[in-house]
């Protein structure tokens, strides 16, 4: 199948609770759809740095450190803000932020739309901030404010830090993309 040559329109974003066992297996929870999906600005983290020997650079090493930045939606569904952000609801059904609380890593879905077909992605281990509080008023005119997150989103023990379909991607595993996390697959090892 032929490749992308573009890429825009950020859509179908999920979220799925990752858990760590105690042997340190790591699993995730079913996909949970994040609707409202507006803007994804990820940065690569990590360094390079260079060895000389021989009046020369011998030797060059990167660090790969995941990846750092916003993500900017509609509104923050009230089960993200439970399941990943750890707030809780009382019994007046209001809900409850406690600094004593950690948030939860969790998985990453999404995709891009392309001119052949979208390319869908899963961020591993990513970890949120708490976002801000924010608004105004209106003025001649409604205009709608967004939620944003902080993300991080870091290298799993094994590794892997992200996975993207391509235009070979098996049509079962493409189409049951947001059914589970994708967990890689080596054949003949």
């Amino acid at each position: 199948m032929a490749e992308n040559k573009v890429k825009f329109n950020l859509k179908n974003a999920h979220y799925a609770v990752m858990n760590v066992d105690e042997d340190g297996t790591v699993t995730f929870e079913t996909p949970v759809a994040i609707p409202g999906s507006v803007s994804l600005s990820l940065s690569a983290k990590g360094d390079t740095s260079e060895f000389y020997a021989d009046g020369m650079v011998y030797y060059t090493a990167t660090a790969n450190n995941g990846y750092e930045g916003d993500f900017e939606m509609a509104l923050i569904p009230q089960t993200f803000e439970t399941d990943v952000l750890c707030n809780t609801l009382d019994d007046n059904k209001v809900l409850v932020e406690n600094s004593n609380v950690e948030p939860k890593a969790f998985a990453l879905l999404f995709e891009f739309d392309g001119d052949v077909k979208a390319t869908r992605h899963v961020m591993y281990n990513c970890k949120a901030s708490r976002p801000d509080v924010a608004s105004k008023t209106n003025e001649d005119k409604k205009e709608v404010q967004t939620d944003k997150l902080s993300l991080k989103a870091s290298p799993l023990a094994n590794g892997n830090v992200k996975t993207k379909t391509t235009g070979a991607t098996a049509n079962e595993t493409y189409t049951k993309w947001y059914e589970s996390v994708y967990v890689p697959v080596k054949t003949g090892e």
